[in-house]
């Protein structure tokens, strides 16, 4: 018997990274997961790699109403059925405030936090009438600490930890738990994209700055999103849970991060 067994969960961003642990794990938990994505080879690899009994590929830009929709509708027509949202898809862009322009800043919300907004709308409906289901929506710890050229990353987030409280008010009634979860650093191509140039500073800035002394890996936030989608956490919602290795308890911050653009 596996934790998630017969439910339908929809990924975002699941071509690669965290999302792609998630699929596997909630795959390897019974789950049939939908996964959804603008890097439309590496999601049907990998909607490929789990199986069709187990996995559906659908192309998602988090941004658009109707990409929402038509996906909802593809899960629904795949399996039947959909019995949680994970929001996992994301960017980040590394500026300064007074060098952000309002372009790059929309940018950023448009998906972190309009995305997430969306998803929690498409879904909703169909949870509540199935008599309940899940949303964990991930979030950051950039949205509880200050940290260095992320203002329009930190103020995504910061809006995905408010928008969570208040769905899960207003969802709990109709049997739909919300909650989020707030990642440090996870080697995932967004926080490493070109390891080759940068690992070796990342590495060691997370050595020196994290009380656990190791960057996070992405099965580590997959595992947590487990358990919240999971009938463990079934008395949980409106919460945000932080993996990060101890670094916001430790209150350091690094001196002088490097500078990694990934568009």
């Amino acid at each position: 018997m596996g934790r998630l067994d017969e439910r339908v969960i929809l990924i975002t961003g699941a071509s690669r990274g965290q999302g792609a642990e998630e699929a596997r794990l909630f795959a390897a938990e019974g789950a049939r997961v939908v996964l959804a994505d603008v890097l439309d080879e590496e999601g049907a690899a990998l909607a490929a790699e789990l199986g069709e009994g187990s996995a559906r590929y659908v192309h998602l830009d988090v941004g658009e109403e109707a990409d929402w929709n038509a996906a909802v509708a593809a899960a629904t027509a795949a399996f039947g059925r959909l019995d949680g949202l994970v929001n996992n898809a994301g960017i980040v862009r590394h500026t300064a405030l007074v060098d952000t322009s309002l372009d790059e800043y929309h940018e950023v919300v448009r998906v972190n936090q309009t995305g997430t907004f969306l998803g929690m709308r498409a879904v909703a409906p169909v949870l509540a009438a199935a008599g309940g289901g899940t949303v964990v929506n991930i979030a950051s710890f950039a949205a509880l600490s200050g940290l260095p050229l992320l203002t329009a990353y930190a103020a995504s987030k910061a809006a995905v930890l408010g928008m969570t409280r208040v769905a899960a008010l207003e969802l709990a009634a109709r049997g739909v738990r919300v909650n989020a979860v707030c990642p440090g650093g996870i080697d995932t191509p967004m926080t490493n994209p070109r390891p080759q140039e940068y690992g070796p500073a990342i590495e060691e800035m997370f050595r020196t700055m994290v009380p656990m002394g190791r960057i996070g890996q992405p099965l580590e936030v997959a595992q947590l999103a487990l358990f919240l989608t999971s009938d463990e956490s079934s008395y949980v919602t409106g919460q945000s849970f932080v993996v990060d290795g101890g670094w916001l308890s430790a209150g350091r911050m690094p001196g002088s991060p490097p500078v990694i653009d990934v568009r």
